[in-house]
């Protein structure tokens, strides 16, 4: 198999674990994968059997996360139940976990339509919500996977803690600045891997 039709079976493969775990909720749900050395992707809603091919430089949101992001190689609209409440309780995670600022990076303040899109990703965020609703990114199929369950658990925590009235408080800004360091180191080797046309490497351990 080659490497397309094995981002079109991966596609499915995310797609399922996704939707198993109500990770692509929302009301518009998308779900695609950069097709490195190409100029395409693959795209589906949550509810396709299998994505279509579409050209990665056309219109749309995803097309446009992927011109801002060439590290990213996948882009999930749609979340699960804690993550859609988070426009609720003011739409940004504090860096709380230690997973979470390593993987998902700083979260920026919400985005209302795909103007204010590329100034929201160029901190190397994997999370934003976009017009209510969570977009997560990944720099693999498989890292996006992750980074939409990892999303939804710090979602939970800090909705409920919220919602209950307590204080969130966030990890000490040097744990934040090594994690995020960490994280920007992973997105620089996947940029050049991706223009380069290759696939990026998936990131092993902390």
């Amino acid at each position: 198999m080659d490497t397309e039709q094995a981002l079109k079976a991966l596609w499915c493969d995310v797609r399922r674990r996704l939707s198993v775990k109500r990770l692509l909720g929302g009301p518009a749900p998308s779900l695609s994968l950069r097709i490195p050395g190409t100029a395409a992707m693959w795209f589906g809603t949550a509810t396709d059997a299998e994505p279509q091919r579409l050209a990665v430089d056309g219109d749309g949101l995803h097309a446009a996360a992927y011109a801002e992001r060439h590290d990213v190689c996948a882009v999930a609209t749609g979340g699960g139940d804690f993550g859609l409440r988070l426009a609720d309780f003011g739409g940004t995670l504090a860096g709380v976990f230690d997973e979470q600022v390593r993987h998902l990076g700083a979260m920026p303040s919400p985005v209302c339509g795909t103007a204010g899109l590329a100034h929201a990703l160029r901190g190397g965020t994997n999370v934003l919500m976009l017009n209510g609703h969570p977009l997560v990114l990944g720099m693999t199929g498989a890292r996006l996977a992750l980074n939409a369950e990892l999303f939804e658990k710090c979602a939970k925590a800090c909705v409920l803690a919220m919602a209950a009235g307590g204080r969130i408080k966030p990890l000490p800004w040097i744990v934040r600045h090594v994690a995020n360091g960490r994280l920007m180191k992973d997105e620089q080797r996947a940029r050049l891997r991706t223009r380069a046309g290759l696939l990026p490497q998936e990131t092993k351990g902390y």
